[in-house]
């Protein structure tokens, strides 16, 4: 069954083919016969009743510096394809959520993949407070005061930006550090929004995990092992991956959060977790997939793609 699939993603000539989860997705798809269409987040529109989009066909390849041919320019009714991929990187921004609402207008006749009530409506490091004995203790709060209570209690934590991403504004403050303050005023200047402090774990020096679910199953996971000095194990900022397995505490916080993501159409999913604690679900663009199936030959891609297949088939 041939599907007509239309993909919403940063800059395709920009990505790192051994890497970007979007591009093995794509790439599976393609594989498996389907149609691919191409286009950007800003080329998305709602003209007189109509989702729009304008992009290209395109054509896929693992060959670095030439991994992919456009075909001619074009505008696409999104209501007419068989699936749409929403896999643009955050920030979490109005943009993103504009998005989402928009996306909505053509979900489920067309199939949006994740869908898009659910990612607006559960972002990341909000989904997770729906799990509170899973998590370390958590705060989300803009006041200075209820945040330096909240560090007076936990006297090492985690402050972060909530809708940040890839490790940018991270900051660890343990009990001698004196920036509290400072920082609070920092990201005051830059947004309105909230900040997220977490009680820090230690474990995480031997590696924050990302388990991948595929509606709402774990599949496998890889261990993203902090550069030396260093607090985030984020890839983008040089954590390492390796590869690691599930342990029971690993497959109880899954069994815990996975009727929730399968219920709200949420078909691929990367959690994070360090020791035995659950810090984020991440449904917006989670990657992990390609150093998954590097690590013990997982194809997490072919068994999206058997998802949305079964679905489409429904």
């Amino acid at each position: 069954m041939a599907l007509s699939v239309a993909i919403q993603m940063d800059p395709i000539g920009a990505v790192d083919i051994d890497a970007d989860s979007t591009f093995r997705i794509a790439l599976e798809a393609q594989a498996r016969g389907h149609r691919l269409f191409y286009y950007t987040p800003d080329r998305l529109a709602y003209c007189e009743g109509r989702i729009l989009a304008r992009g290209w066909p395109i054509e896929l390849r693992r060959k670095r510096g030439d991994h992919f041919s456009l075909g001619e320019e074009c505008e696409v009714d999104l209501g007419d394809c068989d699936v749409v991929w929403l896999r643009q990187d955050p920030p979490f921004d109005m943009s993103y959520i504009t998005n989402t609402h928009l996306l909505d207008m053509i979900h489920p006749e067309t199939l949006v993949v994740n869908d898009p009530f659910w990612v607006r409506n559960y972002p990341e490091k909000l989904l997770v407070l729906n799990f509170p004995d899973l998590t370390p203790p958590t705060l989300i709060a803009r006041d200075l005061r209820t945040i330096r209570e909240f560090r007076a209690r936990h006297g090492d934590i985690i402050l972060k930006p909530l809708y940040g991403n890839g490790g940018a504004g991270v900051f660890r403050l343990d009990p001698n550090d004196r920036n509290l303050a400072s920082l609070h005023e920092l990201f005051a200047g830059i947004s309105r929004e909230p900040l997220i402090a977490q009680k820090f774990v230690p474990d995480v020096a031997k590696g924050d995990k990302r388990i991948i679910l595929v509606n709402g199953e774990p599949v496998g996971a890889i261990n993203r092992v902090p550069a030396a000095g260093e607090t985030r194990s984020n890839m983008h900022v040089g954590g390492r991956p390796e590869k690691v397995g599930l342990t029971g505490r690993d497959r109880e916080i899954c069994a815990a959060i996975g009727p929730t993501l399968r219920d709200k159409g949420q078909i691929f999913v990367g959690i994070d977790v360090i020791g035995d604690w659950l810090t984020e679900i991440n449904v917006t663009s989670p990657t992990g997939i390609q150093e998954l199936e590097r690590f013990d030959g997982t194809n997490t891609a072919a068994r999206i793609w058997e998802v949305i297949e079964a679905k489409r088939a429904g």
